[in-house]
């Protein structure tokens, strides 16, 4: 039962980081809390398991031509730079820590998405109050 659990958790990773939120959002916290599998521990199975869904991800984005392999180049080099310092920093840094690091990320993430949605919201309202002030209809 507990692998079956498992490929639940990673099967909702996989469908999460495949609509681009990224899975590791809900795989980490899955696997701390419900699996009772230490922060480090998850953070290493959540980058293994981002390696299939990356493939994935960049096949059908070449597919569809939407890399810039210009741009892309300079992202990988700095992604792999700070992956480095980042693997070398997590050595240093407690797991206690790493939860509430983490923790305090997705609250901000969230606070961020709420923001950018009000605003969204509100851009659209007055939008749609212009058009119906200068006599346009959505109907067109």
């Amino acid at each position: 039962m507990f692998f079956v659990l498992l490929f639940v958790a990673g099967a909702l990773g996989g469908v999460l980081g495949g609509m681009g939120m990224g899975g590791g959002t809900i795989l980490i916290p899955m696997l701390t809390v419900f699996f009772d599998i230490a922060q480090k521990q998850a953070q290493a199975i959540n980058l293994i398991a981002f390696i299939p869904m990356a493939i994935v991800a960049l096949i059908m984005h070449f597919k569809n031509k939407l890399v810039h392999v210009k741009y892309a180049i300079w992202l990988s080099v700095s992604a792999v730079l700070f992956s480095v310092g980042g693997s070398l920093l997590v050595k240093i840094v407690s797991g206690d820590l790493q939860v509430k690091l983490f923790g305090g990320f997705l609250m901000a993430l969230a606070v961020y998405q709420l923001i950018c949605s009000l605003i969204e919201n509100k851009n659209k309202e007055n939008n749609f109050d212009a058009d119906k002030k200068n006599g346009k209809t959505t109907d067109s």
